[in-house]
């Protein structure tokens, strides 16, 4: 079996075993594909035919190809970042452990390392900031209450972008909580705020419309599938009500969920219970937001380290 077949089918198995969404198979597909178009596994000259088979992918391949990604440049002339790379290696590694569970002899898994990159800072805005980015939107019309709600609702539950758009109009305020389908289709739950339930409240008792969707655009006047807000729609939201506020960095809707995880670790909630109400697979990513107990830490020592 070859390459090109195999890979088609480590995709399939993404989608369909696994639960992956359309987009990661399909940036998984562009990595795996440029790996392939780098190597050109093409038969070998000692008439063996292995060049695109996968026995051809050996450490010395690799190494090249690590060698390549790390000349690559985007668009604006700059060198691809070392996480960026990580990505590609990442699918190529995936793959390989795919071939492990179907039993095909290739390159282990672990002989794939990733480059090491310093860690992520966060790009966060003070709570005086956030709280007069909640309180930007005008009530006073239909939009100024739609945008409320979705501000409101997006720091109440830390949502992704995504999931936010994809909620629907039928939303149960009568709870407190409600299940949300993520990441790999996977369902957590998360929580309301009462302001969240309120403004949520508000807006749809104002609305006329018999979309489906949550958050819709202004103009949704009968049920159409294009009135639901997009991930870049929101974004743009998000931006026109932090110019409004004064706040001169940058704010995106990513930054308002990066607020919902620190402010429940600076209010004493362990890692564990932010992983899961964020959605995150691994804790290792929930990690990036520890350094913001360091103030906790810093106010516990002071107390109690070498008292007379």
């Amino acid at each position: 079996m070859d390459l090109k077949q195999l890979k088609r089918e480590y995709l399939e198995y993404l989608e369909i075993e696994r639960g992956r969404s359309l987009k990661t198979v399909e940036n998984y597909n562009r990595y795996l594909s440029s790996f392939l178009n780098f190597a050109k596994l093409d038969p070998v000259r000692d008439g063996t035919n292995r060049g695109n088979k996968p026995q051809a992918i050996n450490d010395e391949v690799v190494r090249q190809y690590r060698l390549w990604l790390n000349r690559q440049t985007t668009s604006e002339g700059d060198n691809l970042k070392k996480r960026t790379q990580n990505y590609y290696l990442i699918a190529l590694r995936g793959f390989l452990k795919y071939l492990v569970k179907r039993e095909i002899k290739s390159l282990a898994p672990e002989r794939i390392e990733l480059a090491k990159v310093s860690e992520r800072s966060l790009d966060l805005i003070s709570g005086g900031e956030l709280s007069r980015l909640l309180d930007a939107p005008d009530i006073k019309d239909l939009k100024g209450l739609r945008d409320k709600a979705l501000l409101e609702l997006f720091f109440s539950t830390g949502l992704r972008v995504s999931e936010l758009c994809a909620l629907d109009s039928d939303i149960d305020l009568n709870k407190d909580e409600m299940s949300v389908r993520g990441k790999g289709d996977k369902v957590r739950v998360v929580f309301f705020s009462d302001e969240a339930k309120q403004a949520v409240k508000e807006y749809l008792s104002k609305r006329k419309d018999m979309n489906e969707a949550l958050f819709v655009s202004e103009n949704a006047k009968i049920k159409k599938e294009n009135s639901r807000l997009t991930s870049r729609s929101v974004e743009r939201i998000v931006k026109h009500y932090a110019v409004k506020a004064g706040i001169t960095k940058k704010v995106t809707p990513h930054i308002i969920r990066h607020s919902f995880a620190t402010d429940l670790l600076q209010n004493g909630a362990d890692l564990r219970s932010v992983q899961m109400m964020l959605g995150h697979s691994n804790i290792s990513t929930t990690q990036i937001y520890t350094h913001m107990t360091d103030k906790h830490l810093r106010e516990t020592h002071k107390k109690f380290h070498n008292r007379k």
